[in-house]
């Protein structure tokens, strides 16, 4: 069955249906992703808009990713599926031939500001030195019939093409308009069968960025247990991806691996966070960096915080690494870089495969 969204308004003990009812112009669907992805719910940058190949099409949307990878976003829009689906996959096919001076090219004619000053404004990171290496594919509809999503998800299960349709449904209620939002497939259950076809399976451990800054110090973290990111939902959200009883490296950019431990308790506010053996709110405590309380109450924008107990944590000074180690600036990614994992296990004292 084709996915469908519904939303009902709760009246009392009874549930009304909204009427759904079509968009007048997809063009504001395609303005409103051009100025904040993240209705998507991914952390991409939009680096081109009507973007023309060099096979005649254009490109509705290209965007780019915190690993320098590159996201075509292409809108139904009167097409019919099977149309829509072959031509993200015809885009593809040029875009994985791109260079890195092709991709600035590109973004030179779109963002104000050039690729390298935008993409560290909107990251907070410096552009990879590196990119393009990978990309995937969005097909932005508000349906789809079922043959044709049968052909993605084949496509995305069978043979590891990072494809995936996101549905966006419109309703009218009390003269507001209101968007839902759905994936056809977890977007990171895509990536990560997709990155398996070609690399490593996972090892089963995390890498977290700890990224030292005025809202966290890496002294709290080994004292109180815990992970934390926020300043924007793009750098806090992927905290949410790490269950109780995850196993997590802890990496602190330009000096290398400080801790190994495991998550005890999912993704919340800061202000809501209890430290076990202190049995008292983490604001609470004294902190080495007080900015950790910089927007308590504003969940955009406050610090989330993953429990962690460490089971080995080491000072800045005496960081670990090696040249070849793996790291990037993902705030959570899956650790599948063998000679790296080798070499913490050894360096933390991990038993086990």
């Amino acid at each position: 069955m084709a996915l469908s969204m519904t939303l009902w308004e709760v009246q009392g003990s009874s549930l009304v249906e909204m009427p759904k009812t079509g968009l007048d112009s997809e063009e504001r669907l395609e303005d409103w992703i051009a100025a904040d992805s993240a209705i998507l719910g991914l952390d991409v940058l939009i680096i081109g808009r009507q973007v023309e190949t060099e096979f005649g099409g254009r490109i509705d949307l290209l965007g780019i990713d915190r690993q320098g990878d590159i996201t075509v976003l292409e809108l139904k829009r009167g097409k019919t599926p099977r149309d829509v689906v072959a031509q993200v996959l015809d885009y593809a096919t040029w875009i994985v031939n791109l260079a890195p001076k092709d991709i600035d090219v590109i973004a030179a004619d779109y963002l104000e500001n050039g690729l390298a000053d935008t993409f560290r404004s909107h990251f907070n990171a410096s552009l990879p030195e590196s990119i393009n290496t990978d990309h995937s594919m969005i097909i932005v509809a508000s349906e789809l019939d079922e043959a044709s999503e049968r052909v993605v998800q084949y496509l995305a299960a069978r043979y590891g093409v990072n494809v995936n349709v996101i549905f966006f449904s419109f309703f009218k209620h009390n003269e507001k308009e209101l968007l839902g939002r759905a994936w056809l497939m977890d977007p990171e259950d895509v990536k990560d069968i997709s990155i398996s076809r070609r690399k490593r399976p996972w090892s089963g451990y995390w890498f977290v960025n700890v990224g030292e800054c005025e809202r966290r110090n890496w002294d709290d973290c080994r004292k109180y247990g815990f992970i934390s990111a926020g300043g924007d939902r793009k750098y806090s959200r992927p905290l949410e991806r790490l269950k109780s009883g995850d196993k997590v490296f802890a990496y602190m950019r330009t000096l290398g691996y400080t801790g190994f431990g495991e998550v005890t308790s999912e993704a919340v506010l800061a202000r809501d966070f209890v430290v076990g053996e202190e049995d008292r709110k983490l604001l609470d405590l004294e902190l080495s960096e007080p900015g950790m309380r910089m927007d308590r109450d504003d969940p955009q924008r406050s610090e989330y915080v993953v429990g962690v107990h460490w089971l080995k944590t080491l000072s800045r000074e005496d960081a670990r690494w090696f040249t070849g180690a793996f790291a990037n600036q993902n705030i959570v990614c899956k650790l599948r870089h063998q000679e790296t994992l080798d070499f913490l296990k050894r360096e933390f004292g991990v038993d086990g495969s």
